[in-house]
């Protein structure tokens, strides 16, 4: 992008404006409008949305609306009624099904995020449309430009194999280029994991400063060795995480990697405002990537990831005002302190590190 085409961006933190740029988005919208959630609320936000994309539908806008089932679990069935009536499609990703397989079937969700408007608005991040995010930190990067066109091709490929078992296609992760950027897409792997190999290359690659921003700190081997090789190389490693997240079963469990990180050099930093969701990386203030994954197993192995990587300087100025803005908000982690939690702590970091692939 960048040099290739007249385009714009704006990196989102507060729920509450994003959700009013995207409705201004949708309302503004002539042709079509394009909408993938993992979750999908019911309740005053999802109502919000639900209304703006039903006057876009009956103003004649194509409207097509993709929801993971899991994530779309509580939307009441006649809740997207008027949507259909007026010629909206909504549709719910592989529904959940009892079966041999149930078990770690039911875990392979379409997790991305995205809004495509008009081939000309591109929305992609962190955040779902619900209420109890409202007062979350969150990354949404809003694209004006000709991306949306491949954003749309992504969308499309979800939309219509919605209901179909899925299994792995080389079509399914090919990589999008765009100008200095590229849109890159994991679906369900235990060998290939396409979004997480990129991190460890540009982490191996990196000379000053590797930067992650993610509400779940979960890494696999590999992941946890190539940040430990960047830090004792010199590599200033940061991770910002919730001092308490919404799974407090996550918190719980990273504690079994903080010990061995942070005594190879690794830098955590606690944001303690309310939870953290965003989910950003960038390295030597130059690469960045945006999107949907969290920094864990779950991710990386069993979901339907996207996100957008590359070196546009305008979109890592937006991130790196994101990052000097998060760590006024944080504290550091205590080690001292962690040292001393309490025995029933230890106890659940073992008894839940079997499921850590699930969680």
């Amino acid at each position: 992008m960048g040099n290739t085409e007249n385009s714009s961006y704006q990196l989102f933190d507060d729920p509450i404006r994003y959700y009013n740029a995207i409705l201004d988005d949708i309302h503004a919208a002539g042709e079509y409008v394009l909408l993938q959630m993992y979750k999908f609320s019911h309740q005053a936000m999802g109502v919000k949305f639900r209304d703006a994309l039903t006057a876009a539908a009956k103003r004649g806008v194509e409207v097509k609306v993709l929801i993971d089932s899991w994530g779309g679990s509580s939307i009441p069935d006649h809740f997207f009624s008027e949507l259909l009536e007026a010629g909206g499609e909504v549709r719910f990703f592989e529904k959940i099904k009892i079966n041999i397989d149930i078990f770690t079937r039911s875990h392979r969700r379409n997790h991305r995020k995205m809004i495509i408007i008009d081939n000309i608005i591109s929305w992609i991040g962190s955040s779902n449309i619900s209420d109890y995010n409202m007062i979350w930190r969150e990354s949404m990067l809003r694209i004006t430009g000709s991306l949306a066109v491949k954003f749309k091709k992504v969308f499309l490929t979800d939309f219509n194999s919605y209901k179909k078992y899925f299994r792995y296609k080389r079509r399914l992760t090919r990589i999008i280029r765009h100008g200095d950027m590229e849109i890159l897409r994991d679906v369900p792997s235990v060998t290939r994991q396409k979004i997480k190999k990129r991190y460890e290359h540009v982490i191996n690659n990196a000379i000053s400063e590797v930067v992650i921003i993610t509400p779940y700190f979960l890494p696999g081997y590999n992941l946890r060795k190539v940040l430990k090789d960047a830090a004792n190389r010199g590599v200033d490693v940061k991770v910002i995480i919730p001092k308490r997240s919404d799974i407090r079963m996550v918190d719980i469990l990273h504690g079994r990697y903080l010990e061995m990180l942070y005594n190879n050099n690794i830098r955590f930093l606690y944001f303690t405002l309310h939870n953290l969701h965003a989910k950003l990386v960038l390295v030597d203030k130059k690469v960045f990537s945006v999107g949907s994954p969290n920094f864990d197993y779950r991710s990386f192995r069993y979901m339907h990831e996207i996100v957008l990587l590359g070196s546009n300087p305008d979109v890592v100025k937006l991130i790196e005002q994101f990052i000097e803005k998060t760590e006024k908000l944080c504290e550091p982690f205590d080690y001292e302190a962690w040292k001393q939690r309490p025995g029933i702590q230890r106890f659940f970091e073992w008894l839940l590190l079997p499921l850590r692939h699930m969680l």
